[in-house]
């Protein structure tokens, strides 16, 4: 019998292992070449740290041969994206939502509970809307970057397929970042080749 007291953690390392064993069967509907791509966040996204052409949204679009939509909001919370996202998936229509978000919540040491939850509406908005999801992990802040328990835990909650630790494994290498929370250009390329990846092992592309 497992120990009252364990039972938390031990429930939580399941929910994680049966998203990990599902992730690799996950699969996204194949886009169109005319197929819209919204890359939605915070300065993460927008390409903060990088000269303008740079971002990984750019870099995607180069790479998928789609149109990667940028909109990113440099300093933005995870609520008033929350807020935002409604009136963007109805103005882009995209296929495909990246979703980069919640890092500003943790600068800044907000309520994660609540961040958490304004990401997972986030993804309810798209995927209401029949709009698939991929979800990037953000590090917490400190010296030894880890991506944030939360972002495993919305990716299994929503079902939703997770580049988890590409971010955090960027800003953990100095060659990659203009500053401790933002690539520089060749960290967004890095970004970006590894959604590309992650989205053609997945089907998308």
């Amino acid at each position: 019998m497992i120990p009252r007291k364990l039972f938390g953690p031990f429930a939580f390392a399941i929910v994680l292992l049966i998203g990990a064993c599902s992730e690799p069967d996950a699969r996204l509907e194949k886009l169109a070449a005319n197929d819209v791509i919204l890359a939605f966040g915070d300065s993460l996204t927008f390409g903060t740290g990088a000269p303008d052409g740079q971002s990984y949204p750019d870099m995607l679009s180069l790479l998928s041969a789609r149109e990667v939509i940028n909109a990113g909001v440099p300093g933005e919370l995870s609520a008033d994206g929350l807020t935002r996202l409604s009136d963007v998936l109805d103005n882009i229509t995209p296929r495909l939502l990246v979703l980069c978000h919640g890092g500003n919540d943790m600068l800044r040491k907000k309520n994660l509970g609540k961040a958490r939850q304004n990401i997972e509406a986030m993804i309810a908005l798209a995927k209401e809307r029949d709009i698939a999801v991929l979800l990037l992990g953000v590090p917490k802040p400190g010296i030894w970057l880890s991506t944030a328990e939360m972002y495993a835990e919305i990716a299994a909650t929503t079902a939703t397929p997770i580049l988890a630790d590409t971010i955090a494994t960027i800003l953990g290498d100095s060659g990659l970042k203009s500053d401790p929370v933002h690539p520089n250009a060749a960290g967004y390329r890095q970004l970006a080749e590894d959604v590309h990846e992650i989205l053609t092992d997945l089907g998308a592309l």
